[in-house]
């Protein structure tokens, strides 16, 4: 078979893990050919390829980001774009596409897969908010990113008596977070599966100094406030209808600021989270996705996606996997309240 191989969406470490998985086992087990769609969908809406055989991947295993690159592309945004995608990946022999990647991309898979077009989905967001699988890769680099950011700003703070307020990525799901301040021993902890209240997160924070100690807020890009909006850097849609979220930390940096009397700042952590090498955990969990996603192809099993389950992986319908996003429970969240204030 010759397959066609692309990352979309957003970066993040251990998609290079996933990439030479499919590739290594292809090759060597099953003699498949390999060609590397760059840019996310844009590769096959543009003929955007490049070579991928097993010489372009020795030594990616620890490498950050993607050698295919990527993008936010969505072909069923563009006039024409079935076809044109349709029209290429048949013009370059393609048998088969695996796409990795979070639920736009996947949602885009699973789009194609109804239309014809024969896709192996594998489950790649920092935010860890895909349903079908327990986890997914990047998310626990992008903790112990997080984490280890909150230690280093717990110091800092004591030195000023000041509080600090960390902005971590998570649109609509507050797991980064969750488990990055859980880790980091944060004060508050702010999703965007509860709305919150400024005057309970002041509350919050003046208990902190009133004991001589210097609080740290944890807030998700995606949290609200009570009464207000989610906090956008504007209001231009990207190609998969989301806004460009960011600026609740300093807002609420300000906010805490100006109730309490006390120094406040804010760090936006960004895309530091996504960068860098990955975990040992997520080099494993990519690397197995990647060998049981070669391993549906090689089979003919299309419109699934490999996830995790337990500690197995197992296959899902692409609908499944995209159904609905996995959001913080309120349980999670309530266990994480007993350490606030």
């Amino acid at each position: 078979m010759r397959i066609g191989v692309l990352t979309g969406g957003g970066d993040c470490p251990g998609l290079n893990a996933v990439i030479r998985a499919v590739v290594r086992k292809g090759v060597e087990v099953y003699g498949h050919d390999f060609v590397g769609f760059k840019d996310g969908w844009r590769g096959p809406l543009e003929a955007k390829t490049m070579p991928l055989g097993v010489p372009e991947v020795r030594g990616i295993l620890p490498r950050g980001g993607t050698i295919l690159r990527s993008s936010r592309t969505n072909p069923y945004k563009v006039d024409g774009g079935l076809a044109r995608l349709r029209a290429n990946v048949g013009d370059l022999g393609i048998d088969a596409l695996i796409a990795i990647g979070g639920e736009d991309t996947l949602g885009v898979a699973k789009r194609l897969t109804d239309d014809g077009v024969p896709v192996v989905g594998v489950p790649k967001t920092i935010d860890n908010d895909l349903g079908a699988t327990d986890y997914t890769f990047g998310f626990d680099t992008a903790v112990n990113i997080a984490s280890e950011a909150i230690d280093r700003l717990h110091t800092t703070a004591e030195s000023h008596h000041r509080c600090v307020v960390v902005e971590v990525m998570g649109r609509h799901a507050g797991w980064i977070a969750l488990h990055s301040g859980l880790a980091g021993g944060a004060n508050v902890i702010l999703v965007p599966e509860k709305r919150f209240s400024v005057s309970e997160v002041v509350g919050y924070v003046e208990s902190r100094f009133k004991i001589d100690y210097s609080p740290i807020v944890v807030v998700a890009e995606g949290a609200q406030p009570a009464a207000g909006e989610m906090v956008t850097q504007n209001k231009g849609l990207d190609s998969f209808g989301h806004v460009r979220l960011g600026g609740v930390g300093q807002w609420l940096s300000d906010e805490i600021e100006k109730n309490t009397g006390k120094e406040s700042r804010a760090v936006v952590l960004g895309h530091v989270q996504r960068g860098g090498t990955p975990t040992a955990y997520d080099r494993v969990l990519a690397t197995r996705f990647g060998l049981h996603a070669i391993d549906a192809v090689h089979e003919g099993d299309f419109g699934k996606m490999v996830a995790l389950r337990g500690t197995d992986i197992v296959r899902v319908n692409l609908a499944e996997a995209t159904a609905e996003l996995k959001t913080v429970p309120a349980e999670r969240l309530a266990e994480a309240e007993v350490f606030f204030g």
